[in-house]
């Protein structure tokens, strides 16, 4: 199958996202424009989950709604945006699917539901800001990282911290089952778990915590929507590979995940998709990560 893709069209036009220059992330964002074309006969195996979603025509995809520029859904929007979703739509292409269209499915997800939700077959495809771990493995299929991040800090924008070592014994905050609340302790500060990232936000601009933390993207989105009220500190203290999450029950999801990804990164997608979502005039679209080789 070939399916073909119109490549950045708002990115070309100015209408990217730039998390730290324009403070515009999180609006809703038409993306790259991406196409698909018919499947050709014998491009997936029989009986593999690759070919039964061509063949029903229809698949869901695990995403967040509140970290923009990553996977970034408001009230008055179809669907998501944020580069975790323009990865998404290059997978659902692939596939013969139309990513605009409503044969897909976006699914919430949040830290604390990605596993389960993979577990349960209630979506077919994760991508959350999936950090990929050792111990998720033993859950569920990860591979990529199709993004690689570290972990920095949010405080209100009159604070007096300068980073992760200010906030030893300090509550900080982030998301219920992230790994981002696992670093913040290793790094001796109290976790604060909540459900959403939007969540921890609301409560360092309340003043209920002193900090948040998570990945820096995700920070610099949420700072953005709230300019003047927060800013991102301190330099980062952790490194996350992002990766697509898949159910262990279809091993052979990963070669062709990598087989998509490796694509991209090659004829230009990739980079396409982070100049739209992350990128802006202040931020260099960096080179596209090394994917892990499938077990």
């Amino acid at each position: 199958m070939r399916f073909t893709r119109t490549k950045a069209l708002v990115a070309a036009a100015g209408l990217a996202l730039s998390l730290a220059a324009c403070g515009d992330a999180g609006e809703d964002s038409e993306g790259v424009d991406v196409q698909a074309e018919e499947v050709e006969e014998g491009k997936f195996e029989e009986g593999s989950r690759m070919a039964e979603l061509a063949e029903a025509g229809e698949i869901t995809i695990g995403v967040k709604y509140d970290q923009p520029g990553l996977g970034f859904k408001d009230a008055s929007a179809d669907v998501p945006s944020g580069f975790d979703v323009e990865i998404a739509k290059l997978l659902v292409a692939d596939l013969g699917i139309d990513p605009s269209s409503d044969a897909v499915t976006w699914e919430e997800t949040i830290s604390d539901n990605r596993e389960p939700y993979l577990e349960a077959g209630r979506v077919d495809l994760v991508l959350a800001s999936y950090s990929i771990t050792d111990e998720r493995r033993q859950i569920v299929g990860q591979t990529g990282p199709y993004l690689v991040t570290g972990q920095q800090v949010l405080v209100s924008a009159d604070s007096d911290i300068t980073g992760i070592e200010d906030l030893k014994g300090e509550e900080v905050c982030s998301a219920s089952g992230s790994t981002s609340l696992e670093n913040v302790e290793a790094a001796g500060a109290i976790g604060a778990p909540a459900d959403t990232y939007s969540q921890c936000a609301e409560d360092v601009l309340n003043g209920s915590v002193e900090a948040m933390s998570t990945d820096g993207s995700i920070l610099l989105g949420l700072a953005a929507q709230n300019e003047g009220e927060l800013k991102v500190v301190g330099e980062e203290f952790s490194e996350e590979n992002i990766g697509v999450g898949y159910s262990l029950e279809y091993p052979e999801m990963c070669e062709w995940i990598n087989g998509v990804l490796e694509e991209s990164f090659e004829n230009g997608d990739w980079a396409a998709a982070f100049e739209a979502t992350l990128g802006g005039d202040d931020v260099e679209t960096p080179e596209p990560p090394t994917l892990d080789e499938c077990a």
